[in-house]
Order: structure tokens, then C-alpha cells, then sequence
């Protein structure tokens, strides 16, 4: 019933992105799952065909060893990023081809955010309880600070979800979420008002 409903959302998006850049309209990318099981994993490409993900990995591994606020590398600019990416990226509008992925029985609506091979290698064994359950489109991280938590607070976060999650919960989770992505799209905003001006202020 979700798929049917969001349908003509995601051939606007699709247009949007075949018309800005050459490439294909969706990223596909292993990621691991419920039980440490692999599954690809759909999204909507808003980086330039070809564009280096080696930056990401130590941009990630980075964080993890100093274990600071999840910053996305969006907030600093990303020049690998495709024109009106970020705003994509800030309303969580890449993600919904994963809806294949919750219809496939690879996700859920809500659960840890699924995480790539290099990360899960990163990840120390205790933090391997995130993967008692299985990801979602949303989750509790997603709607308790995300980007503004570290990576131990992220995965206690994964972990408390796992072991605790409700359908009350996943309810809350749901409805918080849309607040979220408000305030994500306003911080994409001022990040890019502030980054236009700096920019002025060089030249």
C-alpha cells in the first residue's frame, strides 16, 4: 500500500536526477543486515557517477576514533554531490527506494540505519547487538540527535532499539520522524545560505 502511494513522488525525484546528471537514477550498495546477512540496498544516486566513496570510508573511520558528533560531509559541502542533492539528502527523499528493501523483507520501517561492509568491519563486537533486529527507514537514532550524536552514543541508541522496541515505540519513532526531517531540511538550509556567503566574502 506505502509503495503505490509514494510511486508518483519517486518519478519526480527520478526525473529530477536523470535531467541534472548523466547516470543512473538509483545506488545500489550491499549493506548488512538483521543477523549480519548482506542484502543490496536501493537509493536514489545523488553523487556524480563515478565519485570517489574512499573519502566517506576515512571521513567515517575518522569519526569512529575520535568519536565526535556524526557529521555528514554534506554539512562542510561535498563537491561530489549532484545539483539539489543536498536537499534530497536533507528530507531523506534518497532513501525511499529502500520501501523494495522493507517489501523484499531485507528492512523494516523502522530500525537501525543499515550500515555498509567497511563500517561493520569497524565496528567493535560489542556493538554487534545492533544487529539483533533489522534496519529501517527510520529509528531511534535517526530521531534523537543523529547527526549531532557521536558514534558510541549512535550505537547505544541501535542497541536499546533491539532490545526494547515496541510497536508503541516504532509508532513515536514514525511520528517524530517528519519533525525531524523539517529540521534537518531548515539546518541544510542555513549550512547553504552560509556557505554562498563565504563564498561572496572570498571573491
Amino acid at each position: 500500500m506505502v509503495l503505490p502511494a509514494l510511486l508518483p513522488l519517486m518519478l519526480m525525484i527520478a526525473a529530477l536526477i536523470k535531467v541534472v546528471s548523466p547516470g543512473p537514477v538509483f545506488f545500489k550498495q550491499e549493506r548488512i543486515g538483521f543477523r549480519r546477512r548482506r542484502f543490496l540496498c536501493y537509493k536514489f544516486r545523488t553523487m556524480k557517477t563515478g565519485a570517489d566513496t574512499q573519502v566517506h570510508q576515512n571521513h567515517f573511520k575518522d569519526l569512529i576514533k575520535s568519536d565526535v558528533p556524526m557529521t555528514k560531509m554534506d554539512a562542510k559541502g561535498d563537491s561530489r554531490l549532484i545539483p539539489f542533492a543536498s536537499v534530497i539528502r536533507a528530507m531523506g527523499l534518497d532513501e525511499l527506494p529502500q520501501i523494495i528493501n522493507v517489501v523484499l523483507g531485507d528492512m523494516s520501517l523502522v530500525g537501525p540505519r543499515p550500515c555498509t561492509r567497511y563500517e561493520f568491519e569497524s565496528y567493535p563486537a560489542v556493538y554487534h547487538a545492533r544487529f539483533d533486529t533489522l534496519p529501517g527507514l527510520t529509528g531511534l537514532w535517526q530521531v534523537s540527535g543523529k547527526n549531532k550524536t557521536t558514534f558510541s552514543e549512535m550505537m547505544s541508541l541501535d542497541i536499546h532499539y533491539a532490545r526494547h522496541k515496541t510497536p508503541w515505540m516504532d509508532l513515536s519513532i514514525m511520528l517524530r520522524t517528519f519533525s525531524v526531517l523539517a529540521e534537518q531540511l531548515h539546518e541544510s538550509r542555513q549550512a547553504q545560505a552560509q556557505a554562498r556567503a563565504r563564498e561572496l566574502a572570498s571573491n
